[in-house]
């Protein structure tokens, strides 16, 4: 196919995409979650961090992750193991979701065995023409309280895609900076299945390479991008000390199969590919 005729295509997309709700479909939805933080989970991620669990101590940052589960019987689920489409998220029309990235305010330590509530706010719904064609981007504005207390904000933004046309190279990702290295690491399937359990995240791509490969268009299972985000805060929170902020931005996938870099400049982090290429980046404070 040529550009031409792709661009055309992808201009029909968008346009049926955008019939398909206004532009603030969803926007100011509100749902309210109860968990009783079941030390556990906690210690089941510590083992996955290979990290040793203190059930007297604040959890780490982002070990909400595990908490809060959205657990739907199947047959409420879609081709790729999240929920359906439509629900509390609007049906944007698109068939594949990614966690594109977040924000996160600490504001005070969350314990695990003591109840937490969680409000969840859909904040924007936007959608634009993408280069591989129609995209739909999410902000959901998730606040935790525990014991009275406001303990952290987090804004999850979540872009929704169509499929890949067949034969459409993958865009070119960006280099990552230079330096700053900090670790390596591989992510078995193991611990992908790990984290995925941890999180109640059905998401096929991060353990059907079937599905992964010919439906979604990856080389091969995708490592979580929040639990490379994960380890990102673990190593900013050593390095820097108590985190107040922390926003993370997926750029390209990271593969089952590689080695990938972990580093760090200041406030700066980054994840890069075997290849160079930038994975995730995020700012720490």
């Amino acid at each position: 196919m040529s550009l031409g005729a792709r661009r055309v295509q992808q201009l029909a997309q968008l346009g049926r995409f955008a019939q398909s709700g206004g532009m603030d479909d969803g926007i100011g939805r509100t749902q309210l979650e109860r968990d009783e933080m079941d030390p556990a989970r906690a210690a089941a991620l510590a083992a996955v961090l290979g990290q040793v669990f203190d059930p007297a101590a604040p959890l780490p940052p982002f070990a909400h992750q595990v908490y809060f589960w959205q657990a739907l019987p199947a047959p409420l689920l879609g081709r790729d193991g999240h929920p359906a489409r439509g629900g509390f998220i609007p049906d944007l029309g698109l068939p594949r979701r990614m966690w594109a990235g977040g924000r996160l305010e600490f504001l005070a330590p969350l314990m695990a065995g003591r109840v937490a509530e969680k409000t969840t706010v859909i904040e924007a719904v936007t959608r634009k023409a993408g280069r591989s064609g129609p995209l739909g981007f999410v902000t959901l504005r998730h606040e935790i309280r525990q014991g009275g207390a406001h303990c952290l904000t987090e804004w999850q933004d979540l872009v929704y895609r169509a499929d890949p046309q067949p034969g459409t190279p993958p865009p070119e990702a960006p280099q990552a900076p230079a330096g700053g290295e900090v670790m390596r690491r591989r992510f078995s399937t193991v611990d992908l299945f790990r984290y995925s359990a941890l999180t109640f995240n059905g998401h096929r791509i991060h353990y059907d390479r079937d599905y992964a490969r010919e439906v979604e268009g990856y080389g091969g299972l995708v490592v979580h991008g929040p639990l490379l985000a994960q380890w990102l805060m673990l190593i900013a929170a050593k390095r820097l000390g108590r985190l107040g902020r922390f926003t993370f931005r997926g750029v390209s996938a990271a593969l089952d199969f590689e080695e990938l870099r972990f580093c760090q400049d200041g406030a700066l982090l980054w994840v890069a590919g075997p290849d160079g290429r930038l994975c995730l980046s995020a700012e720490a404070g």
